[in-house]
């Protein structure tokens, strides 16, 4: 048997990988739209964070792994009193900020939520910042994290615009690792090799698989992937700015790279496709074009997919509340990804299993109006077994229309329709949502709400006199940017 050496001439670093670290280390002229989103983005996933705290499902995660331990510098978790090295640190603010579904998302190709990245950045900008100090030198400012976050959200939307790893069974928190590493490296002072390193082995570790985001599967995992995510990022910063060698060619290298191993197979069997096809795919240029056109989650702690079904279900509430018993059928219309993702009948066993179920988000608000965190508990659906009737009456119909809106990147919509017909034969009116209230054509009116939002969440852990400071400090730009990293988060520990 002949056997053919393998060449063993190591390669530049794949061209994607110089795209994303050039990036990060020259983009310096984000838009004022794009700064002031950044803003808004940082209050409402900090916010998030706070309101997740009241729930011991997630706090049980939270603090050092020895307990007592103490960490010169630590990186503060908001809301809490730990402080904690900028790992564990990246972990317990992303599990908090991604807990209750309640922040930021990007849907395209790759749906996400890039303010994920917002725990590895404030971990890492706070031990930085608080050691500068100590040393005598000029502290980072949030101008900084608010540049980290602008980044950090064009690096994992643009990956996603085109890109679909749910596809071949990759969840999306794999771009939160890549992000989270570019812009923590850049935080880190890391030189183009560094970066490039990191970089490298943010894409050659194990990426996390969606199972457990959708059924049977479906659980808590879901709320803490991102903070693992980010906390891995730091990690592999760390170790490339101590000088650990990279992967030169992890996307590309035949059999072994990214490429070939988890991007090139799926159901349609893509590894039968020319290999342009089979590497990632960038529409558009890294600027500020996400941070300026995230969608806000405003309304409902809910998937995203979901959030217009669940607007047009209080808007119908006032009509079908006294007839609930009455109701033959719903009928909801929806796009191709919600069906994908998070339709679903059958028993739901836990929260993260309801808050990704369309019609358990759906029937909620159609019987009390609203759709709150609490109503995922378990006690909640319990006492309430009509939600699980109404689930059983519902049929759920994709409209063409609305998917191909979905997918206009002129429109982006996410669009649902609910109609709700009665055992007489009357009917409700069919009520249709095309867009959010979180969404960019609604930013005019959703910012308000976003900032009562933030002040409800703030109200949950700090008295009203710290809540005044943090809001006022959060509503005046020009004062947030010039504000040390280790002076803002004091204002967050209690």
């Amino acid at each position: 048997m002949n056997v053919i050496a393998e060449i063993n001439e190591r390669p530049e670093y794949d061209d994607e990988l110089q795209l994303i670290a050039d990036y990060a280390l020259s983009f310096d002229t984000p838009s004022p739209a794009a700064l002031s989103t950044a803003r808004y983005c940082l209050m409402d996933t900090l916010g998030c964070g706070l309101l997740a705290l009241r729930f011991p499902e997630c706090t049980k995660h939270l603090g050092p792994l020895v307990e007592g331990t103490q960490v010169p510098f630590g990186s503060r978790v908001p809301g809490t009193s730990l402080r904690l090295d900028p790992v564990k640190a990246a972990w317990d603010i992303g599990a908090t900020i991604r807990w209750l579904d309640y922040n930021d998302t990007w849907l395209a190709a790759e749906w996400g939520h890039p303010s994920d990245n917002l725990g590895g950045i404030l971990a890492v900008a706070d031990h930085l910042s608080q050691k500068r100090v100590a040393q005598g030198d000029a502290p980072l400012t949030m101008r900084d994290v608010l540049h980290a976050m602008i980044m950090a959200h064009e690096i994992q939307g643009v990956l996603a615009l085109e890109n679909s790893f749910n596809r071949v069974g990759l969840d999306h928190v794999l771009l939160v690792k890549v992000a989270s590493t570019a812009v923590v490296a850049k935080l880190m002072g890391a030189t183009r090799e560094q970066l490039l390193a990191a970089l490298s082995h943010a894409w050659v570790d194990g990426q996390s698989l969606r199972t457990y985001r959708h059924a049977p599967n479906a659980g808590s995992r879901k709320s803490w992937a991102a903070g693992d995510a980010t906390s891995r990022a730091v990690r592999l910063a760390d170790m490339a700015l101590r000088g650990e060698m990279g992967i030169p060619s992890a996307l590309s290298a035949p059999q072994w790279g990214f490429y070939d191993v988890s991007f090139s197979h799926s159901n349609k069997d893509l590894s039968l496709k020319p290999e342009a096809e089979r590497r990632l795919r960038f529409q558009r240029e890294f600027g500020c074009y996400v941070m300026e056109n995230i969608l806000f989650k405003i309304a409902f702690p809910a998937e995203f997919h979901a959030q217009t079904a669940c607007e047009a279900a209080v808007l119908l509430h006032a009509q079908v509340k006294e007839r609930l018993a009455d109701i033959e059928r719903i009928v909801v219309t929806t796009h191709d990804s919600a069906l994908r993702i998070i339709s679903k009948t059958g028993p739901l066993a836990n929260p993260a299993d309801r808050d990704h179920c369309l019609q358990y988000m759906t029937a909620v608000p159609l019987i009390f109006g609203t759709l709150t965190a609490e109503h995922y508990e378990d006690s909640f659906h319990a006492a309430h077994p009509l939600i699980d009737v109404l689930r059983d009456k519902m049929v759920v119909e994709e409209d063409s229309g609305y998917s191909a809106d979905y997918h206009d990147p002129q429109k982006r919509s996410i669009a649902n329709a609910v109609q709700v017909f009665f055992s007489d034969g009357s009917s409700t009116d069919k009520v249709a949502v095309e867009y959010p209230i979180g969404h960019q054509r609604r930013r005019e009116e959703g910012m308000p709400l976003l900032v009562e939002k933030f002040e409800r969440h703030l109200a949950t852990r700090f008295p009203a006199s710290r809540c005044e400071i943090i809001n006022r400090l959060c509503n005046d730009q020009e004062a947030l940017e010039a504000t040390s990293v280790d002076q803002f988060m004091t204002l967050w520990m209690i």
